[in-house]
C-alpha cells in the first residue's frame, strides 16, 4: 500500500462471470479501492468494475483484481485504469488531501 488513499462513499458495480454486485467503496487510491460490509470474492477473481468519482458523471470501467480479503471487506486493484481516469482519481486525492 504505497499509495495515498481517501475515504469515500462510492458505489462501484462489480461482474464477475455472470454475476453482478453493487459494492460499496469506503476508500480509494489511484491504485484499487476497498470494498466494506461485503462478503469477499476469492483472492485472484477477475472482476470487471465501472464507477463514477464524486460530482461526476463520467464512468470509469476497468477491470480489477482482488488482491484482499477479509471476513467483511475486500480490496481491489485496478488492473487497466486508462491514464485520464488514473488522473482524475489523483485530482480527487490531491483535493481531499488539502482540506
Amino acid at each position: 500500500r504505497k499509495q495515498q488513499r481517501i475515504p469515500v462513499e462510492i458505489w462501484i458495480e462489480v461482474v464477475r462471470g455472470e454475476e453482478f454486485y453493487l459494492q460499496r467503496a469506503t476508500n480509494l487510491s489511484v491504485g484499487g479501492a476497498y470494498f466494506g460490509q461485503t462478503i469477499p470474492f476469492p483472492l485472484g477473481s477477475r472482476v470487471a468494475l465501472k464507477f463514477s468519482l464524486p460530482n461526476e458523471a463520467h464512468e470509469i470501467h476497468c477491470w480489477g483484481e482482488i488482491v484482499t480479503a477479509k471476513d467483511l471487506g475486500m480490496g481491489v486493484s485496478f488492473v487497466d485504469l486508462n491514464p485520464k481516469d488514473r488522473l482524475r482519481i489523483e485530482k480527487l486525492i490531491d483535493s481531499q488531501g488539502d482540506s
